[in-house]
């Protein structure tokens, strides 16, 4: 066990209970869509990920952030808390074995004891250690990110899974537009996200008997400190404004509500979908 993860999870919920009305990052009063229901979102400390555990918690979902360091899980539990909603957080790299099962031991010993099963996957962690090209990407780079991005969610669901059978939930795996259109500068990472909207399409069928269901979120360029290669790059500008049919870049809550909407039972007929929330057609 890695000393970090060693130090444990900070500010597990109360047991379950259906929420009060809350307001939603859109302003607009929701009265507990997703209570009573357990939420487990991976790489959630900051942008998008961060954006997503807020809207589900909005929503009135228990949520369980992670991301790889203690600092950054105690200061988004305690930003949440403060606005009232019912979060817990835990340290996971997700592309390591100890902190997956460190992370799936605690959710069953502390949510499943209130709410008896798990609900809710979405899984956000993603890196990019190398901007440059795929043919000149190290083999340590390759495994990398394939390990994190496209490994690591297969994994966590399969550890998962016993506790979501009976839940009738759903998961969201996180992709990028880049695998529509993919950028010279982005490389592997291109490629691993690509292999997302794959193994979507696969889950989504393995799990179709589960009544769970799979779907993948596809953003576009949303401006947060993982995509500051792209959104502060004057040829991304120069792309935007000649061939977005919204001329600016997103931001993390438009990709928030997509996925409460997909945890919902608004939609309970709809798996294998890639979703993108990118300001134009994926498929122009």
């Amino acid at each position: 066990m890695l000393p970090a993860v060693a130090r444990g999870h900070r500010g597990w919920f109360h047991p379950c209970a259906r929420l009060s009305v809350r307001m939603s990052s859109t302003g607009i009063d929701r009265k507990g869509i997703l209570a009573e229901r357990v939420a487990v979102v991976t790489g959630s400390t900051s942008g998008i990920g961060f954006a997503i555990a807020r809207r589900l918690a909005q929503d009135g979902a228990h949520v369980v952030i992670s991301s790889r360091k203690q600092q950054n899980v105690d200061r988004a539990v305690a930003q949440l808390q403060r606005e009232g909603l019912s979060v817990a957080g835990i340290v996971c790299h997700v592309g390591k074995a100890e902190d997956r099962e460190q992370l799936v031991a605690t959710v069953r010993r502390q949510a499943l004891e209130h709410c008896r099963g798990v609900d809710f996957l979405v899984c956000c962690a993603g890196v990019n250690p190398l901007v440059g090209s795929t043919l000149g990407t190290s083999e340590q780079i390759w495994d990398k990110i394939l390990n994190v991005n496209v490994k690591s969610p297969a994994l966590l669901l399969s550890q998962l899974l016993p506790y979501m059978e009976k839940r009738k939930g759903a998961v969201t795996l996180v992709s990028s537009v880049a695998a529509y259109f993919p950028r010279v500068e982005l490389g592997v990472y291109n490629v691993s996200k690509t292999a997302l909207l794959a193994l979507t399409r696969t889950l989504a069928l393995e799990l179709a008997p589960k009544d769970i269901r799979v779907n993948c979120l596809v953003p576009g360029v949303i401006k947060t400190d993982f995509s500051k290669v792209l959104h502060e790059n004057e040829s991304v500008f120069k792309y935007l404004r000649e061939y977005h049919q919204m001329q600016r870049f997103g931001e993390p809550e438009d990709c928030a509500g997509v996925v409460s909407f997909l945890c919902s039972p608004d939609a309970s007929y709809i798996t294998g979908e890639n979703i993108a929330v990118a300001g134009f057609s994926s498929r122009l």
